[in-house]
């Protein structure tokens, strides 16, 4: 395993991240449990979760976990979790006040019987809630020290800005980390957000790096998914709905996948994985696996390393070709300034 720092923090955590919102869910108590230990096994140390998660159930799972193993197995665990969206009907079980942050904090802290969690997040950006409320009541969590650090995730780049500096202008504990959907088919955060977690020296923890599934290989062009696939049971499924994302854009992506996975000896998921592990501001990849053995595939994935030319080709295949502003080559160049010749 390979490790780096939580963006500015002094935190270590490994270069992949144990995401188990499928815990409770798609994986039982006993799966669950058991990709904990594999995990961990591996040098794996970041665990990621959210009080939604199965409506609770997936940090209960992980709290049982942690209570039934020794404390120098749990002691490597850096615990990241979120809240915002609503976990029940009434209208103030949701959002970034500081009424439902302090009660989700409060709940999650007991279903995970633990007495402060490492990281975290706030789940969504809230529009109705003041900003500096949100960030006044997290830096009372880490002064607290129910939290050491918290996030963001599914912010925008000016949202995340705005974020950063308002708590530099109060005096506040800044965020060290963004959650957001990253992958070779969903590359748009590199327009706005990427540059604001760099400016910010925030680290980011993509979600979703296999794109729901289509960077593994298993879907092919001419043949609708069906099956124990998760767009087997569900084709309407969000953001990686079959009709939703089968453009000829993905599948030139997941050609070039290919390519490149039987060029390393790898899997396309090891392959799609690698490439997202060395893009600029990364500081951790979320693995979600409904199976062990998903996730012992794609753990092996830390020594696959893609030399220039298979990163080139990645690039070239996934490329948004942006429209020229102001994300394209001209926006681009009113951007651009020189300095002359000496």
């Amino acid at each position: 395993m390979r490790f780096t720092t939580l963006g500015h923090s002094g935190c270590a955590v490994s270069r992949l991240c144990l995401g188990t919102m499928t815990f409770g869910a798609e994986t039982d108590e006993a799966g669950s449990h058991e990709q904990l230990d594999v995990f961990l096994e591996a040098g794996g140390t970041l665990v990621d979760t959210a009080d939604v998660y199965t409506a609770g159930t997936s940090e209960e799972i992980i709290g049982r976990w942690l209570a039934d193993r020794p404390a120098d197995v749990t002691d490597r665990v850096v615990l990241a979790t979120k809240a915002r969206f609503p976990m029940g009907a009434d209208p103030q079980g949701g959002g970034s006040s500081a009424r439902h942050l302090t009660r989700a904090l409060d709940a999650s802290l007991r279903r995970l019987g633990v007495e402060a969690v490492d990281l975290y997040q706030v789940h969504a950006w809230d529009p109705f809630t003041p900003l500096e409320e949100t960030l006044r009541t997290l830096d009372g969590f880490v002064r607290s020290g129910r939290i050491r650090y918290y996030g963001l995730s599914n912010f925008t780049g000016w949202q995340l800005t705005k974020a950063v500096h308002t708590a530099r202008r109060l005096g506040l504990a800044e965020p060290v980390t963004l959650q957001p959907q990253y992958n070779l088919v969903a590359r748009e955060v590199e327009w706005e957000i990427v540059p604001a977690v760099l400016d910010a020296g925030m680290g980011m923890l993509p979600w979703g790096p296999l794109a729901g599934g289509w960077l593994t290989g298993k879907y092919t062009r001419d043949e609708r998914p069906t099956g124990a696939t998760r767009l087997g049971e569900d084709p309407g499924r969000g953001m990686e709905a079959w009709e939703r994302r089968g453009t000829e854009r993905t599948w030139t992506i997941v050609d070039a996948v290919r390519r490149v996975a039987d060029q390393a000896g790898a899997s396309p998921s090891q392959v799609a994985l690698a490439w997202l592990r060395e893009r600029p501001g990364v500081s951790s990849t979320i693995l979600g696996a409904r199976t062990t053995e998903q996730l012992r595939a794609n753990l092996a994935s830390i020594d696959v390393v893609l030399d220039d030319d298979a990163t080139a080709l990645l690039d070239r295949a996934s490329d948004l070709h942006a429209a020229d502003y102001p994300y394209g080559e001209l926006g681009q160049d009113q951007r651009s300034r020189t300095l002359g010749d000496a």
